[in-house]
């Protein structure tokens, strides 16, 4: 969107202020009521096309239609340290609330844990486990069916046992935890300090909130038709909330800055509009770009997340360049009327030889401190930029230990009935039943019925004496007798390294050792978790450079530079490392903070790295476009490299420093969410944001900028003195807390 478009769409917003905050509040109730009505539930849709665990499942619908479905376990531990569960006032009730199940719609069976084929009940009696068949996919059980099932149940707790859920339709969504409260707060009093006025907080919450609000409702209608992981509108929540107060801070910084100087709040909102609006279109663009780049992937379920994302960063960068100027223009001169602090004194105005105003700056303003630091970087500039890699690449050592996978129940939080019922089962049956393999085995229409049964016990032999393997139900023949079914009982957890090995081992050595020339697929949830690492893995490398070159070419067109273009996305690709070591460290090797957040040691989830990345090579371009955008401007003023990065720093520092603050603790706040996925993201965003504006935007930016000098903007020329001066000469400062002057409240 270019300046004219800007600057007319800025005066549009001013002109009309009240109809575009009428026609906002309208898209927002219109919102919100279509997401009652329409909205659908957000659930975790594992499908991967073309994968071994995808060719069971398909083996499994056409042979074992009854099993196709997703399954729950009823953990039933007995609270009686005295009374086992096979008791018969215990037992009684666990049967009847089997068959109650087994007579639901939507259920496919319902197993008791006291009859053949196989008991399931504990060494030591005190624990059952009750399996259930749903007929549909976790995706397509309905939210009753399951609900109704965990109901039957009641009669069992009566009977004074312990009653905990697990499985793949167990999972429950996860709303927001409360800490986003906290995080808002928080964001409010950084937002505060910053500006010094309640007003200009309050017009950049609103404007983010607004935003959030409608891109939230409209994923929420988007979920009735297209599928939306759980851990979906929460990230999408996190990234919008923080963008979307990140870009108003940053225009309405731009727009108190040319009041400052004298301009009228409209010319002040439409000059905002046509620098740090231009820069926020640019980020923002860049981050849908990179989160939209994960349909690359191929899978619907990553691909679905970065949808549910761009949606809202889309509403806000919307919000950004209507709502928010329309809100700026209703305040008019009274945005800073309310004060929660005082700034120093001022030098007052003075006027140039052309007449133009330059606002008086505070006696003591941090700019020249600014200055001094850039100045130090630029004279020491091979060694800034030498310190800012080596403490980059420091903190993304850990990534070369990454391991992916899919953290099972021992993951969940301490008080979820999931993460009882797995540690149950744990406790009574060994790890590896939290997350049994299926393997499918098709002999061929060749063999009869009587061979077909013969190689199929010789193959449960092969797979019960497979290492890593703890026990294997019976074959069980499909409809067509030639296709067989094993429940493969790992000795390791669902997350275990030892279970992925072991699932690879049956796919390439034992089955087709075992089974020459049949067609054997392992499958399952486990099975399933370990396929979309395995897939992740092999598109990362394809993802990342298709993000890349996409950024550098909308990085490219802004600055028309290729080394700042090239030096921007290095830097991001800097970052992005930063904030992955961090990440393994903590939730994979359990390093402090782990056991303060709550956190299980476990893989890293096989999404976070590839949405991590879209994310934060997009969020991090805002930093980046302001500061290199304000670093030009003064570049084209004075025609100096040196001193256009000293300004351009001195000029942005604070409001950088101030937006990244509110970036990490609203990311901080998502911390405390009971999702471990959910923690994972905010924890890397808030690590990268932080580390990127302290060591990369402070640090390496100006070195490199120093290292290149004039070649870095590629033609350049110093401005003859003949050359008029633009009409307004940037102030060395923003003032971000300029002294208000009276006028009407609402007033122009």
């Amino acid at each position: 969107m270019g300046l004219p478009v800007l600057s007319a769409l800025a005066r549009m917003s001013t002109r009309y202020r009240w109809i575009v905050v009428g026609v906002w509040l309208v898209l927002i109730v219109g919102a919100l009521l279509g997401s009652r009505a329409i909205g659908g539930t957000f659930n975790n849709d594992l499908t991967l096309a073309g994968t071994d665990s995808q060719a069971a499942y398909d083996t499994l619908r056409e042979q074992f239609p009854e099993l196709a479905g997703d399954g729950m376990q009823a953990i039933v531990h007995s609270a009686d340290a005295g009374e086992p569960v096979t008791s018969p006032a215990l037992r009684a009730a666990v049967e009847d609330a089997v068959a109650t199940v087994a007579a639901l719609d939507g259920v496919a069976a319902a197993r008791s844990p006291y009859g053949p084929p196989q008991p399931m009940v504990s060494e030591d009696g005190m624990t059952a486990m009750v399996t259930i068949q749903f007929t549909e996919r976790a995706k397509d059980i309905p939210v009753e069916t399951v609900t109704e099932a965990q109901a039957a149940f009641e009669g069992v707790r009566d009977a004074g046992g312990q009653v905990e859920f697990g499985g793949p339709a167990a999972q429950a969504e996860s709303g927001p935890s409360g800490g986003e409260a906290f995080g808002l707060l928080a964001a409010a009093l950084v937002l505060l300090l910053v500006f010094g006025s309640l007003f200009a907080m309050l017009v950049t919450l609103l404007t983010a909130l607004m935003a959030l609000g409608i891109g939230l409702a409209s994923i929420s209608m988007l979920a009735s038709s297209v599928t939306i992981g759980t851990s979906g509108p929460i990230v999408a929540a996190m990234i919008g909330l923080g963008v979307g107060i990140d870009y108003a801070l940053l225009i309405v910084t731009r727009h108190r800055e040319g009041m400052s100087r004298g301009l009228a709040p409209n010319e002040s909102i439409a000059a905002a509009m046509t620098t740090a609006g231009r820069s926020v279109l640019v980020a923002g663009a860049t981050v849908i770009i990179a989160i939209l780049s994960l349909y690359a992937i191929g899978i619907p379920f990553v691909s679905s997340l970065g949808l549910a994302s761009a949606i809202v960063v889309s509403a806000t960068m919307l919000a950004s360049v209507t709502l928010l100027p329309a809100l700026l223009a209703i305040f008019g001169r009274n945005l800073d009327r309310v004060r929660v602090r005082k700034i120093g004194k001022k030098t007052p105005a003075t006027t140039d030889a052309a007449g133009r105003v330059a606002a008086g700056q505070p006696e003591s303003s941090p700019a020249s401190g600014w200055r001094g630091w850039v100045g130090g970087i630029q004279r020491r500039r091979w060694v800034a930029a030498f310190a800012a890699v080596l403490v980059l690449a420091i903190l993304a050592l850990p990534l070369l230990s990454l391991r992916l996978g899919t953290a099972d129940g021992g993951s969940q939080a301490a008080d979820t009935t999931q993460r009882k019922a797995y540690d149950l089962i744990v406790d009574g049956f060994g790890a590896g039943w939290a997350g049994p393999l299926l393997v499918t085995v098709d002999f061929g229409d060749d063999s009869t019925p009587a061979e077909n049964q013969a190689a199929s016990a010789e193959l449960h032999a092969e797979l019960a004496a497979t290492d890593g393997v703890s026990a294997v139900t019976p074959p069980r023949l499909g409809e067509d007798g030639a296709t067989a079914l094993y429940t493969v009982i790992p000795t390791s957890s669902p997350d275990d390294a030892a279970t992925e090995t072991l699932v690879h081992d049956l796919r390439d050595t034992v089955l087709p050792e075992a089974a020459p020339g049949a067609a054997a697929h392992v499958g399952g949830a486990t099975a399933t978790s370990i396929d979309l690492a395995d897939t992740l893995l092999a598109q990362i490398g394809w993802f990342i450079l298709v993000v890349v070159v996409l950024a550098f070419i909308v990085l490219l067109i802004e600055f028309r530079a290729p080394f700042i273009a090239a030096m921007a996305v290095v830097m991001n690709l800097f970052a992005v490392g930063a904030a992955y070591g961090p990440v393994v460290a903590v939730f994979q090797w359990g390093w402090w903070p782990a056991e303060l957040l709550g956190v299980v040691p476990g893989p890293v989830e096989s999404f976070v790295p590839v949405m991590l990345f879209a994310v934060l090579f997009g969020l991090s371009t805002d930093y980046t476009v302001f500061l290199l955008s304000r670093v030009k401007e003064e570049l084209a003023r004075t025609g100096d490299p040196n001193r256009a990065v000293r300004d351009g720093l001195a000029a942005t520092a604070r409001v950088i420093l101030a937006a990244a603050s509110v970036m990490v603790v609203v990311f901080g706040s998502f911390i405390l969410n009971d999702q471990r996925t959910v923690t994972m993201f905010g924890f890397g965003l808030a690590m990268a944001i932080a580390v990127y504006a302290l060591v990369v935007m402070l640090v390496l930016v100006p070195a490199l900028l120093a290292i290149a000098g004039r070649a870095a903007w590629g033609r350049t020329k110093r401005r003859s003195s003949a050359e008029p001066e633009p009409a307004l000469a940037p102030a060395p400062e923003p003032a971000l807390a300029p002294e208000p002057v009276p006028a009407p409240l609402f007033g122009r």
